[in-house]
């Protein structure tokens, strides 16, 4: 069963920094594909980054560029998001997913999002 379970979410102060695990399980970790996505309160879900065998970073909102940072521990089958620089418009549910392409970055819709994990909560207070 390919599982996903996100962790190190939690509340810090406007500036801090934060890093989120994403551990996987039930597939092969080296030939995937997995973003990040976040979903804050009245907004729609958005993909952040994305890691993979063939791309990465197919995804780089300009207000993001330079403060959020994707990478991986193939060993552990993790995957890494390093938040700095958080604002309290960075507050939201962050989500990893596996693509169904197995292994390229190729993102148009939530369709092609095979599984999701169960999300965690960042909260950033001003």
């Amino acid at each position: 069963e390919v599982q996903l379970v996100e962790s190190g979410g939690g509340l810090v102060q406007a500036g801090e920094s934060l890093r989120l695990s994403c551990a996987s399980s039930g597939f092969s970790f080296d030939d995937s594909a997995i973003v990040w996505f976040r979903q804050a309160p009245g907004k729609e879900r958005e993909p952040i980054s994305c890691i993979s065998s063939s791309d990465g970073g197919l995804y780089s909102p300009d207000s993001l560029k330079g403060r959020f940072t994707i990478s991986s521990d193939n060993a552990e089958n993790t995957v890494y998001l390093q938040l700095n620089s958080l604002k309290p418009e960075d507050t939201a549910v962050y989500y990893c997913a596996v693509l169904d392409s197995w292994g390229s970055c190729d993102y148009e819709d939530e369709s092609d999002v095979e599984v999701w994990g169960q999300g965690t909560l960042v909260t950033v207070s001003a």
